[in-house]
């Protein structure tokens, strides 16, 4: 950041004046450089990227960071799935997941796994469309034939599937690994993470924003809205013209493995017109119907009725049987009217950068989302090994256009 600079001994001097597209902002009366509203996996990540270069301060409204979409994630790392630019975004983060920092995390972020996707007799056409999209993408993908899916997956009903395609480098993440190295990050270049800050109120002050909440008043000339289902609402307490914001309920539960069986090394199992998946997490598979049912922003709980429609679609693909639920939940997945992230400056409030939209893709493509809304914040060019990828700026930008495309809004 422009006229932010650390001391030879990594501290960093007092607050000093910062140079900004020509204006002249003064901390004199500022906790900080930069506010980040929510300690999810993108606020996180965005607080990594900036804390060693600005004084910054997380405002998480629970109790711990994670609590919401982040710590309910189906925790795969997939490059063939969601619009185009997450798919981008997807591959653009791979490096990081792959070969984090020394020091970020004691473990992989990344283990093996694989994806197969599967297709009814009535789905033949939407997988070729789905294959043939795959491969731009991720070249790896490609046909396999119905008995090897079925030896991969012994459960898979061989009746049920008529073509079936596998990504064999999708992973697994270590969602709380991740999500603690940008915490764990933040906290070691001198930011600070505040739980119980519920945002009460946003009001400008000369060039700072100032937030309060039960915790105390917050004061920085820029502030990232990093909320999630809650992004809208932020906006509006700061005065903001809102986004659109749509959150989606999806609900997912936990079945055992069936007796007998090894399933640890079974791929994720997906449906390709996104009517179930699952996964063998923890010993145990991970069911859900798929479900993007609209919702206003809170704590998500699941449906019965979710719950007994991923039950049934389940039974008539494979042989399992669900004859007890041991676990179920539910987290939002927030969607901007285009399906992309949202992601840059507001147009209409100098200071105030949006990160949000990300659609229940904002755990694996976190690494370059906080590179795009870093750029943003310190007055940088867009990342070039994004650009290199197709991406740009204007792929994000608060208050776009919304595309023609109808977006799919896909598994996690």
């Amino acid at each position: 950041m422009p006229g932010v600079h650390r001391g030879s001994q990594g501290h960093r001097p007092g607050p000093e004046p910062l140079t900004r597209r020509g204006c002249l902002l003064t901390y004199a009366m500022s906790d900080a450089e930069v506010i980040v509203i929510g300690g999810g996996i993108a606020g996180a990540s965005a607080a990594w990227r900036l804390a060693p270069v600005a004084r910054v301060v997380v405002l998480e409204r629970e109790d711990r960071c994670g609590h919401h979409s982040t710590g309910r994630s189906a925790a795969s790392f997939t490059e063939n799935y969601g619009t185009s630019i997450i798919r981008r975004l997807a591959i653009g983060s791979r490096d990081f997941l792959t070969g984090p920092p020394e020091g970020f995390a004691e473990h992989p972020l990344l283990g093996p796994r694989g994806m197969i996707t599967i297709a009814r007799e009535d789905q033949a056409d939407l997988i070729a469309f789905e294959l043939d999209r795959a491969r731009r993408f991720v070249p790896s993908v490609t046909e396999i034939p119905v008995d090897e899916a079925v030896t991969r997956v012994p459960v898979l009903r061989r009746d049920y599937v008529a073509r079936a395609i596998i990504e064999p480098d999708s992973k697994d993440i270590d969602v709380n690994g991740l999500h603690e190295g940008f915490l764990r990050g933040v906290r070691r270049a001198g930011g600070r993470i505040v739980t119980g800050a519920e945002v009460l109120s946003i009001a400008r002050h000369g060039a700072d924003w100032e937030v309060e909440t039960p915790m105390g008043r917050f004061r920085a000339p820029r502030l990232v809205n990093a909320a999630g289902a809650w992004g809208d609402v932020i906006a509006r307490l700061a005065g903001v013209r809102p986004q659109g914001l749509m959150p989606m309920r999806r609900t997912a539960f936990n079945i055992a493995c069936p007796q007998g069986m090894d399933c640890r090394t079974w791929p994720l199992l997906n449906d390709v017109g996104g009517e179930f998946y699952f996964k063998v997490t923890g010993g145990q598979i991970m069911v859900s119907p798929g479900d993007a049912t609209p919702s206003s922003p809170m704590d998500a709980w699941p449906e019965e009725m979710d719950i007994a429609i991923g039950a049934d679609r389940l039974e008539r693909a494979t042989t399992l049987q669900v004859r007890r639920v041991l676990k179920a939940w539910a987290g939002l997945r927030t969607f901007a009217p285009d399906g992309s992230p949202v992601v840059g400056e507001a147009p209409d409030a100098a200071g105030f950068f949006w990160l949000v939209g990300q659609g229940g893709y904002g755990i694996k493509t976190s690494p370059a989302l906080s590179r795009i809304v870093a750029a943003q914040v310190l007055d940088r060019p867009f990342p070039g090994e994004l650009a290199a990828l197709g991406l740009s700026s204007g792929d994000f930008a608060p208050g776009r256009a919304a595309r023609a495309a109808n977006m799919p809004l896909e598994m996690t």
